[in-house]
């Protein structure tokens, strides 16, 4: 029988389940192309049916299963192409609202933006990716596109089911923290150009990474 342990600092029930699937698969616990039913995953994880349904369609959305009618899912194996695909959107939308935010966000939306990299530069891995998240969401709202802002935070949520972030393959938080530097310095000097250039090398960056590893893997 697989071996499935749900993390305790997930947030809500069905995010827990949804990273102990996604952890299970990764382990090799779940095998590719096996379906599993509904029933056997909450017996596995000691929880009721609801958060697993939940969780397993968050997990389809990601392309990591596949809902199978009245039979469960099917276990899917991870993708390049998935982190490509949000990749791609996530570089239509945000290297301009970069610039958007350097030219016309406010002195204090400018002054959030700065304090959310400061956190970064301080925070251990558990608070880093939390004050990433705020940086570019903050990004985006300055552009004065909150639709765009909650399409990102669902690519995000989906990056993360789809494997473990870029500290893995080696890269620091340190890193990952000075690729934002020149994104915020541009913004605050108001120099849109810089700043839809330094976003635009972030996510190239980043995403070159993710799909590596998915590749590698």
């Amino acid at each position: 029988m697989p071996s499935l342990v749900l993390p305790p600092e997930a947030p809500s029930l069905a995010e827990a389940v949804a990273l102990a699937v996604r952890e299970g698969i990764a382990a090799g616990e779940l095998r590719p192309d096996t379906t599993y039913s509904v029933y056997q995953l909450a017996g596995l994880l000691g929880v009721s049916r609801s958060p697993v349904r939940e969780g397993m369609l968050r997990l389809a959305e990601a392309g990591l299963v596949e809902i199978r009618r009245n039979r469960g899912f099917r276990v899917l194996p991870p993708r390049a192409h998935d982190i490509e695909e949000i990749v791609e959107i996530r570089l239509a939308l945000e290297p301009a609202a970069a610039r958007k935010a350097a030219l016309y966000g406010t002195d204090e939306q400018h002054a959030a933006i700065r304090a959310a990299l400061d956190a970064m530069a301080v925070a251990d891995e558990a608070a880093f990716w939390p004050a990433d998240r705020s940086l570019h969401d903050l990004l985006l709202r300055a552009a004065g596109n909150g639709r765009a802002a909650a399409i990102v935070a669902q690519l995000r949520e989906t990056t993360a089911l789809l494997g473990p972030p870029t500290t893995a393959s080696g890269r620091t938080l340190a890193e990952i923290h000075a690729e934002h530097e020149p994104v915020v310095a541009a913004v605050l000097a108001r120099d849109g150009a810089a700043a839809e250039a330094a976003m635009r090398t972030h996510l190239e960056a980043t995403g070159a990474l993710l799909v590596a590893r998915l590749v590698t893997a």
